[in-house]
Parts: C-alpha cells; structure tokens; sequence
C-alpha cells in the first residue's frame, strides 16, 4: 500500500472537502464525471503511487515521436495502449505509418521462416479526439466513442493497409470521443506491455512546436492504465498480466529497421539521474465538463474550476508554495490560476511564467473569452498595484507584510542568430536545414519550491480547467526537479524575449 506523504495528503484532504462542496451545490453536468472522478473521491490508490522516472526529453513533436515513441511502439511484445489529442497528416503520422508496416512486414517474416515460433498476436488501441472542425460537429455523443471501421483507417486516419496488420498479428482497434461544445480528450500517453509508460505534451500533428516528454516505470503505470481503461476500454482487467510475451528474437528493433528520425535544434534527453527509492508520484486526472460555466459579464466574479485531481492539486502546490513557482504552458487564460498565483507573490513567492505569444488565438476566444496576452496584461497590473500599496504602506511597520515576491513574465520565441547582414534569422537557418525550430511551447510544466514537479496535458487556461479531459503527473522529488529544470533551462537559452521582470524596476 503507497502511504500518502504529507503534500499528497493534504491533497488528498482538500480534493474530498472540495469534491463534497461541488456535489452539494451542483448536479447539472451529469456527463462531466469521467469514471475516475466520480460522484465519490477516488480510492487514493488511483492517484497515489511511485514511480522511477527513466528520462526527460525536450524537442518537436515529430522529433520525440521518432527518437523515442514509435521505437518504442514498435518493440511492444504484446500490448500497446497509445492515447493523443489530436490527430492529422504530417511528419509524425508519416513515420508512424512507415514503423507499423516494417514491424508488420518483420513479424510476417518470422512467421514464414518459421511456422513454430510465430510471434503471438500484438494488441494495439490508438485513442484520439480530434481530426478536424468537422469531425468534432458530427462526432457520436455516447460515452462508448466511435470505432473507426478497418475501412476507414488508411483514408482517413493515414494508417496502414488493415489487411497487411491482420496478417502480421497485430490486432489495432481505433476509437475518438468528443463531446460538445469543447469537451476534448486532451491527455496524451503511451504504455507498453503495462510495464513502461511514456507522458508526451505532443500529438499526431504538424505543427512545430516545443514539447516535453517524461518516460516512468513503476505503480505509476497502473494507475495511468486504471486512467485508460475508465476512460477508453471499461471491460480492461489492466490488472491481469498479459500472457505470450514475445521471445528477445521475436521483438523488433527499430535500430536494425532503420527508422527514421527527424531532427530538431532543441531535442534533448535527459537520463534521470538514479534515486534511492521510488519516487512518491501522483497521477492526476481531470475530467471533461460539457457546461463551460461561462460568466461574459465583466462585474461577474469568475466560478470556481471543478474540483478535479489535477485542479485541486495544482492550486494546493500554488497555496503551499514557500519560495518559487515556475510555469511554462503554452497558454494562461484561467482566472483561478491568475488569482493563485498572486496571493503566492504577496505571500513573498518569486513566480516565473514562460508562455506563448498569439498562439491559438481563436481557440482562446472561443473557449475562455480573453487571450493569454491580455491575461499576462491584467496579472501585470495587479501585480504592480499590489506593489504601490505596499510601497504605500512601507512605513507601518506593524503590518508584518512579507514584501512581494519578484514576478517575472517570458513569450517563448524561435531561437534566432545575427547573420553577416545584420538581421536575425532562425538558428535552423544557419546549421541543419532539417532540423525543427520550434516556433511555440506546447510543454506543459509546473514545479514548485524546486521539490515538486507536474507535467502532461493540463495548460493554465480556461479550457483544460473547466471543459477538457486532462492528465497530469507530479513527481515529488527535489533532484528529478532539477533535472528537469536544468535540462529546459538549457533549450530555452537564447529563445525567450521577457516581456516583465519585477527585479528590474
């Protein structure tokens, strides 16, 4: 049995408080309660374990997927459980296609050589949300999703010939679920054999973006498959072992196949220096809501986020918070995270936001009303009017204020260089054509007091709070804190333009 440590429960604590609350003051949203946050507190079995993290990785979507997901994909024994967001054409889908047909035509090949040692069968569930504006208007409103029938998976999903998998004994079944108006199934994470999981911010997509990418074994992956099979495959026994593991001669090897790998000027991988034991690991889930709960009236104060794993214990890590919060998400439209995070600064708490500038425009109208440059405008002014008041008020020594902690604001750019001309260009420009600049962040990432770290699929904006399925995991240990932070330190030098910086006044 995981005993709970002390930040896990008092997350534990404040999620069944909160949890109770909501319950009694609402019960509109009935299809808002995915299994794993139903009317009743989860067992903390579901959120509390351990983990060995085995790496950290940075880079491009397309580059994470090459060097590392699709390997892995393609050495699965016998079970593969690979879960995005989005999914459309584009180099990751591409590659993707190409390892299952060389791991189809590898396993016909054993088979014809020799008829005793057949490879036994591959298990394969690929979960996705989204394709397209159209796909989602149209989409089954069940909470059973939509098979895609073997006849649409090479046309409209871009995966291989299903007659070529059939023969090769991989056994792939594809299903999306979507709910309107903007209930998307946002987490993204991959499990191999139930042992090895891998926890990416990146989708099957084209876009050029900078993500992260975290690599676990341990309880952990339980409690990521109890995650899957509520949400995706109700009927999984996720805890019965998995039965004819394929023999070492019997499991692919990308390396040999020549895969290919797609390059990019921030990929990094980090091996996670050994701990002494198992990491404390919460696997936090958040899930969909179908009412916005949208207050478009400016003297309307904003409603309380749902009280989900992954909500409750990020506004805990913001209200425990001593010395530093550091967030990096690709978007920060979210008034309750604004609001944390300012009680964290007059509490004497340095706050650092790395995020993004006009990216998805629309979909932040849309979905919260306001953009993440106009919330950084208004955490800005706030900050400075707590900051004049205190100044105002620096004489009366009996107040026993702490001053302010120092707020500092950064947009994420491409990395750019000083050609011969004078004028910048994309450091892609100047080295490997090939390589992926990354034009945005897309990573998610959380980590307080240098202690506490929390990545996945949760951004700190209004729609992963109120309306998406989400996944985040936190890892409770100050030297995985550091090797992360050092590692993204390394790839965002020279790719940040800082837009505020207290200390600078």
């Amino acid at each position: 049995m995981n005993q709970p440590s002390r930040f896990a429960h008092e997350f534990l604590r404040r999620l069944q408080e909160q949890t109770k609350l909501q319950q009694s003051t609402s019960r509109r949203d009935a299809l808002a309660i995915d299994a794993l946050t139903t009317v009743q507190v989860p067992d903390h079995h579901d959120l509390v374990s351990q983990s060995t993290p085995q790496s950290f990785q940075l880079g491009t979507g397309a580059s994470i997927f090459t060097h590392s997901l699709i390997p892995a994909i393609t050495s699965a024994s016998s079970e593969v459980i690979f879960v995005t967001c989005f999914w459309a054409p584009s180099k990751t889908l591409s590659a993707l296609h190409d390892a299952l047909v060389k791991l189809a035509a590898y396993r016909r090949n054993l088979t014809d050589h020799d008829n005793a040692h057949v490879p036994p069968p591959l298990r394969v569930r690929i979960c996705l949300s989204s394709r397209s504006l159209f796909q989602k208007l149209l989409h089954p409103q069940s909470r059973n999703g939509y098979i895609y029938p073997s006849s649409s998976w090479q046309k409209a999903l871009g995966l291989p010939d299903p007659e070529l998998l059939e023969a090769a004994g991989i056994q792939l079944q594809v299903k999306s679920r979507f709910f309107l108006p903007f209930s998307v199934m946002h987490p993204k994470f991959v499990i191999i054999d139930r042992q090895h999981a891998f926890v990416p911010s990146c989708n099957v997509s084209w876009e050029s973006w900078l993500e992260g990418c975290v690599e676990v074994t341990g309880d952990a992956v339980q409690a990521l498959l109890s995650f899957y099979s509520q949400t995706w495959e109700r009927n999984l026994d996720y805890k019965k072992p998995l039965t004819g593991q394929a023999t070492g001669d019997q499991v692919f090897d990308s390396r040999q196949a020549g895969l290919s790998v797609i390059p990019s000027s921030t990929y990094h991988y980090a091996a996670v220096p050994p701990a002494e034991a198992l990491l404390p690991t919460l696997v936090l889930p958040s899930s969909f809501h179908r009412n916005p709960q949208f207050r478009p009236f400016p003297w309307q104060k904003a409603p309380k986020p749902p009280a989900t794993p992954l909500n409750t214990a990020l506004l805990e890590l913001f209200d425990q918070a001593q010395q530093s919060i550091y967030v990096q998400t690709p978007n920060l439209t979210c008034e309750p995270v604004i609001v944390a995070l300012l009680e964290a600064l007059q509490r004497g708490v340095d706050v650092n936001i790395v995020t993004s500038r006009n990216m998805m425009l629309l979909e932040q109208l849309i979905t919260a009303g306001t953009t993440t440059s106009w919330c950084i405008r208004s955490l800005v002014r706030r900050f400075n009017k707590l900051a004049e008041k205190l100044a105002e008020n620096a004489h009366d020594v009996e107040t026993g204020r702490p001053q302010l902690g120092q707020l500092r604001v950064s947009y994420f750019r491409p990395r750019r260089i000083a050609t011969a001309a004078g004028h910048e260009e994309q450091s892609r420009m100047a080295s490997d054509p090939e390589e992926e600049e990354p034009v945005h962040s897309h990573l998610k990432l959380t980590v307080v007091d240098e202690q506490y770290t929390v990545l996945g699929s949760g951004n700190m904006d209004r729609a992963s709070w109120y309306t998406s399925q989400e996944l985040g995991i936190l890892f409770d240990d100050g030297r995985f804190a550091k090797a992360v932070k050092s590692t993204v330190d390394k790839v965002l030098d020279a790719r940040l333009d800082l837009i505020f910086d207290s200390a600078a006044r």
